[in-house]
């Protein structure tokens, strides 16, 4: 895979990371309730069912791209769709959302059951990484660069929640982080709606 579309396929994957949401919900609350421990168990967790729909994405939307265009379309419009639904979310939603998220205090059994739940329980994930991974996957790409898609994903999506839970275990990072949820939100949403736009053109 040629390093500058391995580097777009990263950048949108941080972007579809870092754009507010149930899963940062989770480890916040997981993070700000049972500590530093509990919020990376919920990141790596989530990171894992993540890889698994990445996993399903990849090695299904080859099969539809040789054998369906059509449905193949179809499916890549209704990603389409559903990005720009996030990016409308995110810029109607003001100053709240997931920063807003309120601790709960758990085990790590729990976490790690809870990080896992949100990504394998949310039907729109896998709307997002097909209409994501239909930029990026062939009928004709090799094993080892679909590895490397689903690899990127799951590191990617793992790091930044780790990041996430060790930020947030300094006092003073969430409330700075809320003084500016307004601006936040808005960044996502017009990068989520630019999203949606490039899938539709192709």
């Amino acid at each position: 895979m040629p390093l500058s579309l391995w580097l777009s396929l990263a950048a949108i994957c941080a972007m579809g990371a870092m754009s507010p949401g149930p899963s940062l919900a989770l480890v916040l609350r997981h993070t700000l309730g049972g500590g530093r421990s509990s919020g990376l168990v919920a990141a790596i967790t989530h990171a894992m069912g993540v890889g698994f729909y990445a996993l399903l994405t990849v090695w299904g939307l080859g099969a539809v791209i040789e054998h369906h265009p059509t449905a193949f379309r179809l499916i890549t419009w209704v990603g389409a769709a559903y990005l720009a639904w996030l990016g409308i979310k995110a810029l109607r939603a003001g100053t709240g959302g997931a920063l807003r998220a309120q601790g709960q205090s758990a085990s790590l059994a729990v976490a790690a059951r809870d990080g896992l739940i949100v990504a394998l329980g949310n039907p729109k994930l896998i709307l997002f990484f097909v209409a994501l991974l239909s930029q990026f996957v062939t009928p004709e790409m090799t094993s080892l660069e679909r590895s490397i898609i689903v690899l990127t994903a799951v590191v990617i999506d793992g790091g930044w929640y780790s990041l996430v839970a060790l930020g947030l275990s300094h006092s003073r990072v969430l409330p700075w982080l809320q003084a500016r949820a307004q601006w936040i939100n808005r960044i996502t949403g017009v990068l989520l709606l630019a999203l949606a736009v490039r899938v539709l053109m192709g």
